[in-house]
């Protein structure tokens, strides 16, 4: 693939927009910097997965005040804004290749000086190192897959979430299991962050970055305005986070506070959700490579939004848990399909355009779940988490505006 064809053709344009990309392959085939990509997310997954259940470990170790303790947390989001808004231009400077492993190597040794710090002087500047400098990952892996697989990438992007959910949902257990044993949690995450060492030395010499490198340079000295269309799929992309982390965040105080589990029950519970979206991801790679992903995309939509009906109106256990199940299944294909449209409209932007779907993920991750909790606050949770109807209700209606929008390339801002 040459330099002129990646400036001729969006890397990730659907076939809906009636504009067939002319580096299209016939198949889809995972090639080594395709399982690099696929390994390296799940690694950046395992890492964000595991900084909230250490969260009340560092607070009872450090004698940490909640508020303290959530700090984590939000610098590790923090981190995610800046590099979706500079990130980028990193990217430029150092080429994919070089930033692809910058990122894996900066998660890393966030992670290092995370474990072994006993003050909040270190775990909190570790924590975003984590988020910012990790969080390159998160650009350049789903960027490098539109780029290496067309008009696939829909199912790239899908495959890749898949093994990024499986594996990071491993995280909590894992944390959690150390947590009692004379080894610690330390160790376990401290092993993990080797991680990058294993993949560097099998896969790291990949050719296909070390061309994409040098392409990507080129493409993106001088970016051009992000057309419309991508803006309002990457307002689609806060919103599906949005709820994603809603739900993550405070299903398990809603099933406690409402259907009157314990709260260590009602928190058990919210792996529900979370085997709800790796079994979803796995039928949505399946299913995009069959069906349009405009009505994947309305049809999950539609699921997610039945499923939280039933968890969040019922008030009985079963129905509720059935209902959170439901909510995963549908939300799971949510980001990965509104991130392979917008990185469709991106006119050969790919990596800037990925950068913007980062500060997305930012945002959500940093917002929604406080905007909830606070909604609570003042109303109760029964009556904020009807914002996450409000959420997918806009999801839907964006998705139906952005399809049937195709007047709307007209460049806007970068």
């Amino acid at each position: 693939m040459t330099a002129p064809e990646v400036a001729q053709s969006p890397p990730c344009m659907p076939p809906w927009f009636g504009q067939e990309c002319s580096i299209l392959k016939p198949t889809f085939q995972r090639s080594r910097a395709t399982w690099l990509a696929y390994l390296l997310i799940a690694f950046y997954g395992f890492m964000l997965n595991s900084l909230g259940p250490i969260t009340p470990l560092l607070k009872r170790e450090m004698g940490l005040t909640y508020a303290v303790s959530s700090l984590h947390f939000t610098a590790f989001a923090a981190g995610i804004l800046l590099v979706g808004l500079f990130g980028h231009r990193v990217i430029r400077r150092l080429g994919i290749r070089r930033s692809l492993w910058t990122g894996a190597w900066g998660l890393s040794v966030g992670v290092l000086v995370l474990i072994a710090g006993r003050t909040p002087a270190l775990t909190l500047p570790a924590s975003l190192v984590m988020g910012s400098v990790g969080s390159l990952l998160l650009i350049l892996v789903p960027s490098s897959l539109s780029e290496e697989h067309g008009k696939h990438c829909a199912v790239a992007l899908s495959e890749a979430n898949v093994v990024a959910s499986s594996v990071s949902a491993t995280a909590p257990l894992l944390v959690g299991w150390l947590a009692g044993t004379a080894a610690g949690w330390r160790l376990g995450l401290g092993l993990a962050a080797l991680a990058p060492a294993g993949l560097f030395l099998s896969l790291g010499r990949t050719p296909v970055f070390a061309d994409t490198s040098e392409r990507a340079t080129d493409s993106t000295l001088k970016p051009q305005p992000l057309p419309r269309l991508f803006w309002y799929y990457w307002a689609g992309l806060v919103l599906s986070v949005s709820v994603e982390f809603c739900m993550l965040s405070w299903s398990g105080d809603f099933l406690a506070r409402e259907l009157g589990m314990s709260p260590a029950r009602g928190s058990q519970m919210t792996s529900l959700f979370l085997v709800g979206m790796v079994m979803g991801r796995l039928a949505g790679s399946r299913i995009v490579q069959r069906l349009a992903a405009p009505r994947l995309l309305l049809g999950s939509i539609l699921l997610a939004a039945g499923g939280f009906l039933l968890f969040w109106r019922t008030g009985t256990r079963l129905p509720a848990l059935t209902g959170l199940f439901l909510t995963g299944l549908g939300v799971a294909s949510l980001y990965p399909i509104l991130l392979s449209l917008a990185l469709g409209t991106s006119r050969g932007q790919a990596v800037q355009a990925s950068a913007r779907a980062t500060l997305a993920s930012g945002l959500a991750i940093l917002a929604s779940p406080l905007i909830l909790g606070s909604i609570a606050d003042a109303l109760g949770i029964a009556r904020a988490y009807g914002i996450v109807a409000v959420f997918l209700a806009i999801v839907f209606i964006v998705v139906l505006v952005a399809e049937n929008g195709q007047g709307l390339r007209s460049p806007q801002r970068g």
